[in-house]
């Protein structure tokens, strides 16, 4: 029985010895193809990649690392002194150093940080984050064969967190392609490259986890989320998708320890696409509307006798606007703007700020019910004045407060990474007798959060000589009240 079973069983061997040899050919033939990434080629997952080592290949030598040089006004009031201690707010070192040393150390500080970008033209034009070199008094790019060069700004916009900038030099650079971020999907294969902590040429793989995320970053909030990892350091860096071209910009993290834990934030490249013709001009103009809007909830839907929720509802028109002489009306609901459908409320705000200014444009809005097609000529955005540039004196407090960045955690021996931090305090000041120490965490001034260092700004700046101030701090791992009064 088992002779009759091994004869039978010899045709089905051959078969397989042939079928083998014809999937090693196609293999072989799949390889040779020029495509950026070797898939695995299951049916389940048909587009699964098996490797990213040729993708990396062709797109490592357009990626850069940038490091930057900065003066921070002020110094940090302790540097992390020789003896090795702790350095931090529980250093039992720190009031015999605040005491004898304070006034001999320097009043300003050169600080460094490290970044990521990626080369879009030969001519040199380099995409990278806003946040990664505004306000620098240096910025050296490096790039994937160790070479540095010099970089100046060509254009920054803070409201969407981007930046161009440009190296000089007559050697052939190889730039990125830039995809189309409306055509990613959730599920899809990323990958990123950066500098993060220093590491540079650094990869990282992961998906696509959602789109049009929204985190508190402004007006202009559209990020894709992901959990390819993203560090400190990787921020200006691409997002790439298995074509090899960028879909992304790497700009933040969700995170409480400062390090990666899943959830990265890229900024969609179809937005830097939109505004790389004002990047290169140097200046960024945006479209305005004039209106105040906000979101419909189930509850405005009933009471609007709406449909459905989408668009975005007009909470109030400012006057002589281009909505106020269009004839837009609070309670109005925007459902279509110069022909792109409004879903919903947050899209408003980039479409217009993407439409040229002083084109007219077709406003759809429903109007107690009925469908009105407005016709609008857009304005101008203005920015918005600093109470610093007004000419208006700022209340003496007697410190210094900084964004806080990882480096500047790691000097002062803080487990946060991000928020405010008070980095010097003055002998004899209002903060000193306040009780405020060098490496306190701001959180809150007279019971509101404080967000960003214009937000904290823009508080103080209501004060005058005499006022009392309630603040809330963070000291090492409790929170506490402090009363400052303003003197002067």
């Amino acid at each position: 029985m088992s002779g009759k079973s091994t004869k039978k069983g010899q045709p089905g061997l051959a078969g397989w010895a042939v079928f083998s040899l014809l999937a090693v050919i196609i293999f072989a033939m799949s390889v040779s193809h020029s495509t950026p990434v070797v898939a695995q080629g299951t049916p389940l997952l048909p587009n699964a990649p098996a490797s990213f080592s040729r993708l990396i290949k062709e797109a490592r030598p357009s990626v850069v690392n940038i490091s930057t040089v900065k003066t921070i006004k002020g110094g940090i009031q302790v540097p992390p002194h020789p003896f090795g201690g702790p350095s931090g707010p529980g250093d039992p070192f720190r009031d015999f150093f605040d005491r004898f040393f304070r006034d001999r150390l320097p009043k300003d500080f050169k600080q460094k940080s490290l970044g990521s970008g990626f080369i879009i033209d030969k001519r040199g034009f380099i995409l990278t984050n806003n946040h990664v070199v505004e306000k620098t008094d240096k910025i050296t790019v490096k790039l994937a064969d160790d070479t540095e060069f010099d970089a100046k700004i060509i254009g920054r916009d803070p409201k969407t967190d981007l930046a161009l900038i440009r190296i000089e030099t007559e050697r052939p650079l190889k730039p990125l392609p830039l995809g189309d971020s409306d055509k990613l999907e959730v599920g899809d294969w990323v990958v990123a490259i950066g500098n993060p902590f220093g590491l540079g040429n650094t990869v990282t793989a992961g998906i696509v986890s959602a789109k049009y995320r929204r985190i508190g970053a402004g007006s202009y909030d559209n990020f894709i989320q992901t959990d390819a990892s993203i560090n400190p350091g990787n921020s200006g860096g691409p997002l790439l998708n298995t074509a090899g071209e960028v879909i992304g910009i790497n700009s933040a993290i969700f995170s409480k320890s400062g390090g990666n834990i899943g959830i990265g934030f890229a900024i969609p490249i179809n937005m830097a696409k939109d505004l790389l013709p004002q990047l290169k001009e140097g200046k960024v103009v945006r479209g305005w509307l004039g209106v105040m809007i906000q979101e419909i909830t189930p509850e405005l839907k009933g009471k609007l006798n709406l449909k459905d929720e989408k668009g975005a509802l007009v909470a109030d028109v400012t006057k002589d606007s281009p909505a106020h002489k269009a004839g837009i009306k609070r309670g109005d609901v925007i459902v279509s703007f110069d022909g792109k459908e409004i879903k919903e409320m947050r899209e408003l705000p980039y479409v217009v700020g993407s439409t040229p200014v002083g084109k007219k444009v077709p406003v759809e809005v429903i109007r107690k019910g009925e469908k009105k097609t407005l016709q609008i000529k857009i304005g101008e955005l203005k920015e918005e004045k600093k109470p610093a540039e007004e000419g208006q004196p700022r209340p003496e407090l007697g410190m210094t407060v900084e964004e806080l960045t990882p480096q500047m955690a790691r000097n002062l021996g803080l487990s946060e990474t991000s928020g405010l931090v008070v980095v010097r305090v003055e002998n004899n000041s209002p903060a000193e007798e306040a009780g405020v120490r060098s490496g306190d965490i701001l959180l809150e001034i007279d019971q509101a959060p404080v967000k960003d260092l214009e937000d904290f700004h823009k508080k103080i700046q209501t004060y005058k000589k005499g006022d009392t101030i309630l603040l809330l701090i963070k000291r090492g791992g409790a929170t506490l009240y402090l009363t400052l009064k303003v003197s002067g």
